[in-house]
C-alpha cells in the first residue's frame, strides 16, 4: 500500500504547526516516488548524463535528516549511515554512490527510522534554539525551512527519474 499523503497544510496555522506539515508533505511525497520500484530500478540513472538515482536520494535524505536533526540540533554523535566510513570504499559520497548490496528497502527503512527520530527532536526543541554545532549556528527554524527546501529540490530530481523509469507521474 503506497504512503498516504497526508492532508494538505493548514491554510492558516501557527508557524511549528506550517512548518512540520510542509516538511511532513515533503517527506511523504519522497517516500511514495521510491515504493513500488525493484532494486535494479531505483538504481537506474535515468536522466544522463546525472548519475543520480531513487536509491540514491532516499540514502542522501536519510542522512540529511540524520545530520540535521541528531548531530545538529540534538547534539548527538551519530556517524553518517551511508558515506564516509560507513561506505565499504569510504566515498565521501556513498549516499549517492550505493555499494552493490544496497537494497532500496534498507534505504526506504534507514529513511523512515530518520524521519520518526527527526520529529522526535523537533517536538522537544523551540525554533528559536540555535543548532549545536558552533561553526553552523542556524536556528531550528532555518534548519526547517532548508529541510523543506532539500527536499523539494531532490522531489524533482525524484519526479524525472521515477518518470523515465516507468512512466510514473504526481504526487
Amino acid at each position: 500500500m503506497p504512503t498516504e499523503l497526508p492532508a494538505d497544510p493548514a491554510g492558516a496555522a501557527d508557524e511549528r504547526t506550517t512548518l512540520s506539515e510542509f516538511l511532513d508533505y515533503q517527506r511523504a511525497v519522497m517516500l511514495r516516488k521510491a515504493e513500488g520500484l525493484t532494486d535494479e530500478q531505483a538504481r537506474v540513472a535515468a536522466c544522463p548524463p546525472s548519475p543520480m538515482t531513487i536509491l540514491g536520494l532516499v540514502r542522501h535524505l536519510a542522512d540529511v535528516e540524520r545530520s540535521w536533526f541528531q548531530r545538529g540540533i540534538a547534539g548527538r554523535e551519530a556517524p553518517p549511515r551511508f558515506y564516509g566510513a560507513a561506505h565499504p570504499d569510504g566515498d565521501n559520497d556513498g549516499d549517492f554512490n550505493a555499494p552493490p548490496g544496497a537494497t532500496l528497502d534498507d534505504a526506504l527503512a534507514a529513511l523512515q527510522a530518520e524521519i520518526a527520530e527527526s520529529r522526535a527532536i523537533l517536538a522537544a526543541a523551540s525554533l528559536d534554539q540555535l543548532e549545536t554545532r558552533p561553526e553552523r549556528p542556524y536556528s531550528v527554524r532555518w534548519i526547517v525551512v532548508h529541510m523543506i527546501e532539500e527536499y523539494a529540490r531532490h522531489l524533482g530530481h525524484a519526479d524525472l527519474l521515477r518518470e523515465a523509469i516507468d512512466g510514473s507521474t504526481g504526487d
